[in-house]
């Protein structure tokens, strides 16, 4: 499994990647998430300008498996989302951490992002 040292991981099995060192993330599925949603078909996500909580849902994942909740890991405001995976959800599967990523937000609370895990202990999360 794929656990980026650099990344900040939720309980949910999101990750957020700080941009340019300011207060806005860019927002994606974990691999351990995509591997076990399976093929995702169809991704819901929130509209540009949608205020977000950190936990709260904000949008849905489809499989062919299942369909799952997205939750934002930080609070904010939704400032850019990925318009490719409207075309191609599969870009969640083949790279999560890459052009599958979900969504960016700009945080109007930065220690939401210090409080999410860091990479050894989301592994013991989905280890355990």
């Amino acid at each position: 499994m794929n656990v980026p040292d650099e990344l900040r991981y939720s309980a949910e099995h999101e990750w957020a990647r700080r941009l340019d060192g300011g207060s806005r993330v860019r927002v994606g599925i974990t691999d351990f998430a995509q591997d076990a949603l399976g093929d995702v078909v169809y991704v819901d996500l929130p509209e540009v300008g949608t205020a977000v909580a950190a936990a709260e849902a904000v949008g849905e994942l489809e499989s062919t498996k299942s369909v799952s909740e997205m939750y934002a890991p930080v609070s904010g405001t939704v400032v850019a989302v990925n318009e490719a995976l409207a075309d191609n959800p599969a870009l969640l599967n083949e790279d999560p951490y890459g052009d599958g990523w979900l969504c960016e937000i700009e945080m109007s609370n930065t220690a939401d992002l210090d409080a999410m895990m860091d990479a050894p202990a989301y592994l013991a999360l989905t280890e355990g």
